[in-house]
């Protein structure tokens, strides 16, 4: 699991540094994440969609971070993030192939109602655990 907040980290940009409690990426996600995890996440997941980053914070909420001074995202959008990012950390560690793993989240699957991953992940938390728990029987063998 540390390997795997590693990446969510490298995935949101957030540096940890060689001294940092294990609560670095919370405390970020707390402190308010830079709206740059944003674009670097809707970058890395969906590289060709240039509208996808507003599937996690709406149009005129991004623009109001991007004018305001900080820049920062609120606890509640920069959860969001960090749930998507372990979900495509995830994804990432058993298709290891960014193409796969979005291939993977794209396809509509039956265990989720014939819902493709991604949607299912951005609509909620308990959703995103089931993506992680379909995830779990792609690379344990419990069929995916």
């Amino acid at each position: 699991m540390a390997t795997q907040a590693a990446t969510i980290e490298t995935l949101l940009g957030v540096h940890a540094g060689r001294q940092a409690s294990r609560l670095a990426l919370a405390d970020s996600i707390e402190n308010g994440l830079p709206v740059a995890a944003l674009d670097r996440l809707a970058d890395t997941v969906a590289p060709d969609d240039a509208r996808f980053k507003f599937r996690l914070i709406p149009k005129a909420t991004l623009e109001r971070r991007r004018k305001s001074p900080s820049q920062r995202l609120t606890s509640e959008e920069g959860d969001r993030l960090a749930r998507l990012a372990k979900v495509f950390s995830f994804a990432l560690d058993i298709y290891q192939a960014p193409d796969k793993a979005r291939a993977f989240l794209a396809r509509p699957q039956p265990m989720l109602d014939g819902k493709p991953p991604l949607d299912v992940a951005l609509a909620t938390g308990p959703g995103a655990d089931l993506v992680l728990n379909l995830l779990g029987r792609a690379a344990y063998g419990g069929g995916a």
